[in-house]
């Protein structure tokens, strides 16, 4: 069982590194964005919440973010370990897993902390957007959300760091560098890669 969260800025490249890290441990990568499509492709009820809220143009609330977080954790492909991507974002939400996972008798194994210099976040972005033609990635919008990560997540680290959970990991050179370097901090915690890996 491992339980992992990987948590960045914007163009840290945790969405990329998370899906290799959930590949590598055989756990499914569960990322908040992916989570939120698939609750209203499903048409559940809570994906009609979501829908609703995402077409009016805001934010989902922490409440309701964690209980689709919950279903899509209580599924069967979660049961032996997941690692989450963006989810908690915030405080609020670290209470909220916390109680899930204590319902479940369960804790996040490690916390995997993607370090960029914030110049190498918002070069990465802007490459991002020219080849995807993405017209959220306007100088300003980067730098918004960036602030909104330094405000928002960051002090989610703090709270695991208290539980000694936390791996900083050099978020700079090759998809494989950075991937040997999560890796081999997670072996150090005794946290061991399935056979097919």
């Amino acid at each position: 069982m491992t339980r992992l969260l990987i948590v960045g800025p914007q163009g840290s490249g945790k969405g990329t590194q998370g899906i290799r890290i959930a590949q590598a441990f055989g756990v499914p990568a569960v990322s908040t964005g992916d989570v939120f499509r698939g609750a209203v492709a499903d048409g559940s009820e809570l994906g009609q919440q979501v829908k609703a809220i995402i077409e009016a143009g805001d934010l989902v609330s922490d409440e309701l973010t964690s209980a689709v977080v919950r279903d899509r954790l209580s599924q069967q492909d979660a049961a032996g370990g997941f690692l989450l991507d963006g989810y908690p974002r915030n405080v609020a939400q670290v209470m909220h897993l916390d109680e899930f996972l204590e319902g479940r008798d369960e804790e996040l194994d490690a916390v995997i902390e993607l370090v960029v210099p914030r110049d190498e976040s918002i070069a990465r972005i802007a490459r991002r957007a020219a080849e995807q033609g993405r017209s959220d990635d306007t100088e300003e919008g980067i730098a918004n959300r960036l602030a909104i990560y330094e405000r928002e997540t960051a002090p989610i680290l703090e709270v695991y760091r208290t539980r000694d959970i936390v791996d900083r990991i050099d978020g700079v050179g090759s998809l494989d560098e950075i991937t040997d370097r999560i890796i081999a901090a997670l072996e150090a915690r005794g946290l061991g890669r399935t056979a097919a890996a």
